[in-house]
C-alpha cells in the first residue's frame, strides 16, 4: 500500500500547487491513500470549511491539523458534519472534532490516521503519549495500517513518539516546523518515521511567510503583521509503503514536487 502524506499547506501558493499537481501525481506515483496537514491553508493560519472542501476535491482523503485549528471560527461547526478533517486527538475533552479517522484506501484496505500535537515549547494540551495509547486502542485489530501525524516544535518530542509508537503503528510523520528534515528512516519495529516533512507553499520566505515582516520582528521585537510569500511554490510529501498484511512499513522515501 502507498501512502502520500503532504507536508503543512501553507495559503495560496499552497493550495495551487495541491490544485495544480496533486491529480497527475496520485495517478503516477499510483498512491493509494492521501494525507495532508492542512492547519495553514487559509492565509498561513488556520482553515476554513470552503478551503477543506477545495483541498478534499483535489484528492486528500484525510487533513490533519495542529495548533492553529482554531484560528477560523467558522470551522467549529464544520466538524461534526466532516470527520476526514481531523483536530490533535490530545485537546482536552469537549473540543470540536475528533482525532483519529479510519476509513477504507481505494484499494480497498482499512485504515487509521491519528492527529497528536506536542506540548514542548506548545501551548501545554493533554499528554500525547498517552493519548496515542488510548486512542490506538480503539482501532479496530483487523486494522493494521495506522498513520500518526505528530504536530510539534520540538524535534526530540517527535523522535520520541517514533520510538515510543514503534512496531505499533505503520508510520509516524512530524509536521508543524514547515522544515524539511533527511532523517527518514524505518525504525527497527517496522515503523517509518521523519521528524519533520516540510512545507506545501512559498519556500523563498521564513517557514511561509514574506521575510520582510519576519526580519523586522527578529530586529525590532515589535509587534508585525505577517503575510505569506509567494516565490518558489514547493511541495514536501512523504511517500510510504506499506505491507497492508502486517501493517509494517517497507520504506519511507522524501518527495518534493515544484509548481511549473
Amino acid at each position: 500500500m502507498r501512502i502520500l502524506f503532504i507536508g503543512d499547506i501553507v495559503g495560496s501558493p499552497g493550495r495551487k500547487i495541491v490544485h495544480d499537481r496533486l491529480a497527475d501525481i496520485l495517478t503516477q506515483r499510483s498512491i493509494d491513500l492521501c494525507i495532508a496537514n492542512g492547519e495553514n491553508a487559509a492565509s498561513g493560519f488556520g482553515i476554513t470549511p470552503r478551503l477543506a472542501d477545495e483541498l478534499f476535491a483535489c484528492g486528500i482523503e484525510v487533513m490533519t491539523s495542529g495548533n492553529h485549528i482554531w484560528d477560523r471560527k467558522e470551522i467549529f461547526d464544520y466538524f461534526p458534519h466532516e470527520p476526514r478533517l481531523l483536530r490533535p486527538a490530545n485537546f482536552p475533552n469537549g473540543s470540536p472534532g475528533k482525532g483519529l479517522r479510519l476509513g477504507t484506501a481505494k484499494n480497498g484496505i482499512g485504515y487509521a490516521v491519528l492527529n497528536l500535537q506536542g506540548r514542548t515549547f506548545m501551548v501545554p494540551i493533554d499528554d500525547p503519549f498517552r493519548t496515542a495509547a488510548q486512542q490506538l486502542s480503539n482501532v479496530p485489530a483487523d486494522v493494521k495500517v495506522i498513520l500518526v501525524d505528530m504536530h510539534a516544535e520540538a524535534t526530540s518530542e517527535k523522535q520520541a513518539m517514533g520510538w515510543y509508537l514503534d512496531g505499533k503503528v505503520s508510520a509516524v510523520v512530524g509536521t508543524h516546523t514547515h522544515v524539511a528534515t533527511a532523517d527518514n528512516r524505518v525504525l527497527p519495529g517496522g515503523t517509518a518515521f521523519i521528524t519533520d516533512v516540510g512545507m506545501t507553499g512559498p519556500h523563498d520566505s521564513v517557514i511561509g511567510m514574506e521575510t520582510q515582516g519576519i526580519l523586522q520582528r527578529f530586529l525590532e521585537a515589535m509587534p508585525t503583521r505577517f503575510s505569506v510569500a509567494s516565490e518558489n511554490v514547493q511541495m514536501n510529501t512523504a511517500l510510504i509503503e506499506v505491507d497492508e498484511t502486517t501493517g509494517r512499513a517497507r520504506s519511507i522515501e522524501r518527495l518534493n514536487f515544484r509548481l511549473d
